[in-house]
């Protein structure tokens, strides 16, 4: 009988699925690490950019008010935009970013490549919108606005800006620090177009002598050829200007004794149609961007023919009064300035505090309602701290009473502003100003308390009281001030920084900060 060996089974092994699965955990990231490094081989550049996006101008017109940010790049974008190693090409034709060109989607499968031959892996073709030339402007005008709420946190007399020619210092500005830095961003960013249709002498010609003079010299200052504002690119100005002469069109068109400025009116109509058809600008903005400027009484009626001209548009005004339609945030005041001979030779400077022996001084023909009363009230008394004329006595100055007085006197006319104010300054004598409605110029930047007295019409009998009240540490303190605050209202030729010329331009550059405009095209 045959012996049966007995069967023992062979070990046994992992069951196959379990195999399968712990090759895929240990040959997986293996794939996966040789393809990034394979990927990242060659130049070392990376597979793929992926570029900042771009930051969006929130626009909004403003018809009464304008908010005064705009949004600005996000802070994890910013870092993104820097640090990217792919260079951006340009294209200056299309305004359009884009990273190198990539080949063709469809583009048959190519061969493998040998195990020693250098990859490139291409990049699609990724087109970036850029910003047109006008958007980038209001952006830079973004990052002024910006600059300048930074600098007004400075609460110190002193503008911490360095400037070789001059730092603003003291309580004659609202702001020292904030003024300074519009006004460096001023001259860094402001471009100014002359439109040039329109002949003279109606259009791009002024008078340059009389009380007149603030107008015609701004416009003949415009048309210089080395201007530092103008362009002659009207895509890179800010803002455009209207170069019609209210003074020029009175003279031309209108006839003495009618009463109607009707032909004045008009011309300024057929002239804005004109710019209308002939450019963009006009439209775009519904005028927002565009200025006038006059210092005729009959400069606020003139514009008030084109609505737009007088509702959106910057209007600079010798004539800056609030009941008739001056809009402080919109419409800059203009100083009245007397040049008889269109010089300033001689006008400036006068002699210390302690040679005025004369308390307030006045001299002017009845002119407006509110002189009638400075004369009813003071002409007849004699007074000599408040010595009020409607006509100098024989052998006496004009000038030289302006030298001679602490106060002096400058009412209102017919119309709000006044020559005498200017007159006071460069005598060095401190202005009283007597008016009702009245805007005065640069007051946005100059704080007028500081070196000038303000009385209400209803106080003209009480106008000795009240400036003997001040007390003469005080008035040594405004005399100083007005002596400081005279370089803005000096009607250089050619200009010089911070003069009335610049102080002009930069209520100009103010107002254009307050709106943001946006191309529909």
């Amino acid at each position: 009988m045959g012996t049966s060996k007995a069967f023992s089974p062979a070990p046994s092994s992992p069951p196959r699925s379990s195999s399968s699965l712990l090759v895929l955990y240990l040959v997986v990231p293996v794939v996966l690490i040789s393809a990034g490094l394979f990927a990242l081989a060659g130049n070392g550049s990376p597979s793929r950019v992926e570029l900042a996006s771009p930051w969006k101008l929130r626009v909004a017109f403003a018809g009464s008010r304008a908010t005064a940010a705009l949004s600005a790049l996000r802070p994890s974008d910013f870092p993104r935009a820097i640090e990217s190693p792919w260079p951006l090409s340009y294209s200056e034709e299309n305004q359009v970013a884009f990273a190198p060109a990539s080949a063709p989607e469809n583009e048959p499968p190519t061969e493998q490549p040998e195990p020693d031959e250098t990859v490139t892996v291409e990049e699609p073709a990724r087109a970036v919108k850029r910003y047109s030339r006008f958007e980038r402007l209001e952006a830079s005008l973004s990052q002024a606005r910006s600059a300048i709420r930074e600098a007004a946190l400075v609460r110190n007399l002193t503008s911490v800006h360095a400037d070789a020619d001059y730092v603003p210092r003291g309580p004659i500005y609202r702001n020292a620090n904030a003024f300074h830095r519009s006004y460096l961003e001023m001259e860094k960013l402001f471009k100014i177009y002359v439109y040039q249709e329109g002949e003279p002498p109606m259009f791009h010609d002024g008078p340059c002598k009389s009380i007149y003079s603030t107008e015609g010299r701004f416009i003949h200052e415009m048309e210089r050829g080395h201007n530092m504002y103008r362009t002659t690119d009207p895509d890179e100005a800010l803002v455009y200007f209207l170069p019609f002469s209210v003074v020029m069109l009175v003279q031309y068109l209108y006839e003495p004794g009618s009463h109607e400025t009707h032909a004045i009116g008009h011309a300024v109509v057929d002239y804005i149609d004109v710019i209308a058809a002939k450019h963009p600008f006009w439209n775009r903005s519904l005028g927002a961007d565009h200025f006038m400027l006059s210092c005729h009484d009959w400069g606020p009626r003139t514009s008030s023919y084109v609505p737009n001209l007088f509702s959106k548009s910057i209007r600079v005004l010798c004539n800056a009064n609030t009941s008739e339609g001056f809009d402080p945030f919109k419409d800059a005041s203009l100083p009245e300035i007397n040049l008889k001979t269109g010089e300033i030779f001689g006008l400036l400077g006068g002699p210390s505090p302690s040679r005025r022996g004369t308390l307030a001084f006045f001299a002017g023909r009845l002119h407006g309602h509110i002189r009638h009363l400075l004369l009813q009230e003071w002409k007849d008394k004699e007074d000599p701290d408040v010595r009020v004329y409607d006509e100098l006595p024989r052998g006496v100055s004009y000038e030289s009473m302006l030298r001679q007085s602490r106060y002096c006197l400058c009412p209102s006319g017919y119309e709000v502003a006044s020559p005498r104010i200017v007159e006071a300054i460069y005598a060095e004598c401190v202005p009283v100003l007597i008016s009702d409605s009245y805007v005065p110029p640069f007051s946005d930047v100059l704080n007028w308390k500081a070196f000038s007295v303000q009385v209400q019409v209803k106080d003209i009998p009480n106008i000795k009281k009240l400036l003997m009240a001040i007390s003469p540490s005080q008035y040594l303190r405004m005399q100083r001030r007005v002596k400081q605050v005279q370089r803005h209202f000096v009607a250089n030729g050619p200009p010089r920084r911070y003069d009335v010329f610049h102080m002009t331009v930069h209520s100009i550059w103010l107002r254009r900060l307050n709106i943001r405009i946006t191309d529909s095209a």
